[in-house]
Formats: C-alpha cells, sequence, structure tokens
C-alpha cells in the first residue's frame, strides 16, 4: 500500500530546514559575511544579556533567602540585626562550597574573571575556557549571594566571554570574528548589568580588545544596546544610584581640588590594587607552608570575612548601599575613613580566598568613600569656593574605578550612566584622569594587566612584547631534511656548549640567544630522564623575524580597520 502524498507544507519545511543545513555549513566553512556577522552579534548579545540578569537575579534570590531580606540593596541594614553568629556562619559555608566546585571543575582552584578574557582575546582568539568558566560563574554567585566582599562585573564578563566561545567554535570563527564577538557579548553584559549601554561597549573596546577598530565598532554597539533592553524590560530606566543632591561645581577656582583629589584616589586605587595581591601573596604562601587544603581555601576567608561583618556588614556584597550613602554624602568623616579601609580589606581577603568576584563594584564603593573624605575636609577648609560635597564622592567613585579598571574613558562614562548625572562632567574628568595617569605609572596599567604580569604574561607593554610567546619554535624551524638546514656539525657543537632550545618552547624564549650574533639555534627535544638532547632542526634569526613581522603587521591591520 502505498503512502499518501505529502503536503505542501511539509515539502516546503524540509526545503527550509534544509538550507539552512546548508547555510549553517557554509558558515563554518567561510565565515559569516558582514550582515550575518551583525545577526549573529545580535543573538550572542541577547545571550548574553540574559545570562548577565540570570547572574544578577540568582545572587539576589541566593542573598534574600540567607540574609531574608526583601531589599537586597539594604543587606547591610538588614544583617546588622541579625544574630552574630549568622553573619559568621553564612560566608563560612559559602566558601565551602565555592572551594568544591573549584576544586572539582578547574585545575588551579581558581575563579576566572576579566584578565583571563583579556587574554583569550589577545592570545587566544577571543576564547576562554568554558568548563572552568561556567563553575567560576556559579561559584562567584555563591560568593555574593554569601556575603563575599566582591563585585559582579568579573563573573558575568566571563560568563559572556564562555557564551562567545561557544558561538566561535560552532562557526570555526577566525581570530578577527572571534574577538569581534567576544567583544559584543562583554559589551552586552556590562550593559545588562548596569543599565550602562555607552559604557558597556567602550568597556569592550578599550578594556578587553583594547582598541577602538571601526570594524568592530557597529556589532559592539548592537549587542551592547540589547543588553539594555534586557535589563530595562526587568527593571525600568531607572539608575542604579538615584542621587537626591543636586550637583554643581561651584566655582572653578574648585577645578584644583579635583587635581588633587585624582591624585589622592590614583594613590588609593594602586594601595587597593597592591593590597589584593599581597594577600594573595601571603595566602598563598601560608597554604604551601601549612598544607591547606585548596578547597578549604575560601572556606578560611569566609571566616575571616564572617567575624569582619559582624562588626561592620557594610562589607557583605556588593556594598551598594553604603556607595549610595557615600555619594550623597549622608556619612560623617570618620566614617568614610573607617569604611573605605574595612573594605580594602574585606576585598582583599576575599581575592585572597579564591572565592571569585570582580573589582569593579568595590572601586567604586572605595572611591566614593576616598571622595566623599576628601571633600569633608576641602569644604571645610575652604567653604567660600566649595561646591557640593556629594561631587566630590562622585568623583572620586569614578577616580579610583577608572584607576582600577585602567579603562578612564568607560568608566567616567558609567559612572555618568549609573547616577544619571550628566551635569558634573568636568569634575569627574579631572579626577579620572590625574589618577589613571598617576596609577598607570605604579602598577602594570590595570589591575586585570597586573594579574596576567604576575602569571607572566606580558599583555601591558603591547603586542610587541605578548606575540612572541604565542608562536612555538617546532613549527617555525627548519628541519634537519630542509633544503636549507643548518649544518648538523654545527649544530652539534653549539649544543655541546650548551646554545640550543627546546621544541617546545616559545619564540619568546628563543628571540633573546640570537642577540649574541648567532644565525641559527639548535632545536632540540628534551627527555624526562638523562639521555642526551635529540637534535630536530635549527631556528634561524629570518625566519623567526618574519614570523614576528607577520604577527605584527597582522594585528595592526586589525585594530586600524
Amino acid at each position: 500500500m502505498s503512502s499518501p502524498p505529502r503536503s505542501v507544507l511539509s515539502q516546503q519545511l524540509d526545503v527550509a530546514l534544509a538550507s539552512c543545513r546548508d547555510g549553517l555549513r557554509l558558515l563554518r566553512r567561510r565565515g559569516p559575511n558582514q550582515i550575518q556577522f551583525w545577526f549573529i552579534a545580535l543573538l550572542v548579545g541577547i545571550a548574553a544579556g540574559f545570562a548577565a540578569l540570570f547572574f544578577r537575579k540568582g545572587v539576589n534570590a541566593l542573598q534574600t533567602y540567607l540574609y531574608g531580606t526583601e531589599d537586597v540593596r539594604l543587606l547591610h541594614s538588614f544583617a546588622e540585626s541579625l544574630p552574630w553568629y549568622l553573619v559568621l556562619i553564612i560566608p563560612i559555608c559559602g566558601g565551602l562550597v565555592v572551594g568544591i566546585i573549584l576544586h572539582i571543575f578547574t585545575k588551579d582552584a581558581r575563579a576566572r574573571s576579566v584578565a583571563d578574557v583579556i587574554h583569550g582575546a589577545a592570545m587566544h582568539d577571543g576564547r576562554v575556557e568554558t568548563r572552568a568558566g561556567l563553575a567560576s560563574a556559579l561559584a562567584s554567585m555563591i560568593t555574593l549571594g554569601t556575603g563575599g566582599s566582591t563585585g559582579r562585573e568579573g563573573p558575568v564578563v566571563h560568563l559572556a566571554a564562555v557564551i562567545s566561545t561557544w558561538v566561535n567554535r560552532r562557526i570555526h570563527a577566525d581570530g578577527i570574528t572571534g574577538r569581534d564577538l567576544l567583544g559584543c557579548a562583554v559589551a552586552a553584559a556590562v550593559s545588562a548589568s548596569f543599565n550602562a549601554p555607552i559604557a558597556g561597549a567602550l568597556f569592550a573596546l578599550e578594556v578587553v580588545l583594547r582598541h577602538f577598530a571601526v570594524h568592530a565598532f557597529a556589532p559592539i554597539v548592537i549587542a551592547s544596546a540589547a543588553g539594555t533592553v534586557i535589563n530595562r524590560l526587568e527593571f525600568g530606566g531607572v539608575t542604579e544610584f538615584s542621587l537626591t543632591t543636586v550637583n554643581e561645581v561651584q566655582f572653578y577656582q574648585e577645578m584644583p581640588a579635583y587635581l588633587i583629589l585624582g591624585l589622592v584616589c590614583g594613590l588609593v586605587a594602586v594601595a587597593f590594587m597592591k593590597g589584593i595581591f599581597w594577600a594573595d601573596d601571603v595566602a598563598s604562601k601560608v597554604q604551601e607552608k601549612t598544607g591547606i587544603p585548596r578547597w578549604l581555601r575560601p572556606a578560611i576567608a569566609g571566616a575571616m570575612l564572617g567575624g569582619i561583618a559582624i562588626w561592620y556588614p557594610h562589607i557583605i556584597g556588593v556594598g551598594y548601599e553604603t556607595t549610595f550613602l557615600a555619594m550623597d554624602g549622608q556619612l560623617l568623616l570618620h566614617e568614610a575613613v573607617v569604611f573605605a579601609v574595612i573594605k580594602t580589606i574585606a576585598v582583599a581577603i576575599t581575592m585572597a580566598g579564591r572565592m571569585g568576584g570582580g573589582v569593579f563594584s568595590p572601586s567604586l564603593m572605595v572611591g566614593a568613600l576616598t571622595g566623599l573624605s576628601f571633600g569633608l575636609i576641602a569644604t571645610s577648609i575652604f567653604p567660600e569656593v566649595s561646591g557640593s560635597i556629594s561631587l566630590y564622592a562622585l568623583a572620586g567613585t569614578g577616580a579610583v574605578a577608572a584607576a582600577v579598571l585602567g579603562a578612564p574613558i568607560s568608566t567616567t562614562l558609567i559612572v555618568f550612566e549609573l547616577t544619571g548625572d550628566w551635569q558634573t562632567g568636568l569634575a569627574v574628568m579631572v579626577a579620572v584622569s590625574m589618577s589613571t595617569a598617576l596609577s598607570s605609572r605604579l602598577v602594570d596599567r590595570s589591575f586585570f594587566l597586573s594579574q596576567l604580569e604576575r602569571r607572566g604574561i606580558h599583555l601591558a607593554a603591547g603586542p610587541q612584547a605578548y606575540l612572541l610567546a604565542m608562536f612555538r619554535v617546532g613549527p617555525v624551524m627548519r628541519p634537519m631534511d630542509h633544503p636549507r638546514a643548518a649544518s648538523e656539525e654545527a649544530c652539534w657543537e653549539m649544543i655541546g656548549e650548551g646554545v640550543y632550545v627546546d621544541s617546545n618552547a616559545t619564540l619568546e624564549s628563543a628571540m633573546p640567544m640570537f642577540e649574541t650574533g648567532v644565525r641559527f639555534i639548535p632545536v632540540v627535544t628534551l627527555s624526562a630522564d638523562a639521555a642526551p638532547p635529540e637534535l630536530q632542526g635549527a631556528l634561524f634569526h629570518v625566519d623567526a623575524l618574519k614570523v614576528y613581522n607577520r604577527a605584527l603587521a597582522a594585528t595592526a591591520a586589525e585594530e586600524h580597520s
């Protein structure tokens, strides 16, 4: 018995599905054209925006459940009324869960953040670790939900990078396309997290991609706008901080005060960053000497945070309530100074405990407290030429955050978008410019680039410093059967003198060896035992320079396209 004839609709559906499969295969083989890429950028932006929204809602839900407050923006005020043992136990339990998650799902029990995204953009064609990234996002959510003193932008940015990495691998994106999609995801995540579309787009360009290529601008703006729409569908068009004071510069004679404030904030930002690095070094040494399991390290940090929070609940979570009070000028001088010091200590403990999270929101809080402290002193000394005290807090907010992020443009804009106060741009810009100019000379440009520098990844100096680390010696060398190979006798003579390089080494370690004037360096394979090295070929100086020059040219072409 013959099967019934298929309907026209079924036939058309099959044709459409076949066309989609053919299009996907073509997309994977040839890469997306401009129109396709913009559509993909929009989809990536929507996905990253929802990821940021769900992360924020997850943190809020966890804080509401554990601390019992209905408004997480007033978390520290509510925590003051809780029994002391709850304030102590919650961060300990959170740290224990975080430690177990990171121990199981990451190689080094370290939560991924913005520094890893910058590394992925520069040296891995816009790809980041997916398994470790998802685990880090979950761990950071638990950290923030249980009282960890960090921010949400770090895990949100890396989570967005995980989404773009998944897409990049599916479409087999090349380096430029991969980095552009990564920028789109980051822009959407920042915009959705902070309701800041302009700053989100510029953050992706200034901090993550670290260039302002014209070809990347349009898709990143599209993705950033998508993230903002997602935020406003959930929270409306309100700003993060609704200030009750009116800020304006009273006299232009007040400008020198903001120059000095910028320098003070630059020093505070450097102390903030170096404090975190020092605490991490101390914690690592203590762990090494005592043999503490790495999964227990976050729980110990949680115990320290809980002990501080019993007396200073202001350190719990992101700290927006204290930041708002400082921006609105509602704190006394001694309160602002003490809270800034305690918050810095709490952030250092959280980061040294490998609990996860970001540094942007804490830097906003420390900056607001620093600016308020400076403003209270300045206006008391020169009341006749002083404007609003809260304007100093606002300028300090941007100045410390910009110095920590190494992003003066996007940070200035994000302060405006967080507060909705666009009338005080001159004061904020002056303070931001001075703080970043000073801090960038005392650290490796930013907190993130300093993190990478501590891991031996030299991105702060630019492509000329890190591109050589991207190429292995093996593929560049001339094997011994090459028509223009080096003399085997000369190679063995140099090996006997200790002049050789392993085939798995990078050009970064090989290039300094050419400074002695040699034309080539023998390339060997080193065995684990005491066996003599096995000659594989030779790395010629001219070949290494050709590879390096092509990489520099490609980088310059991308940044100026």
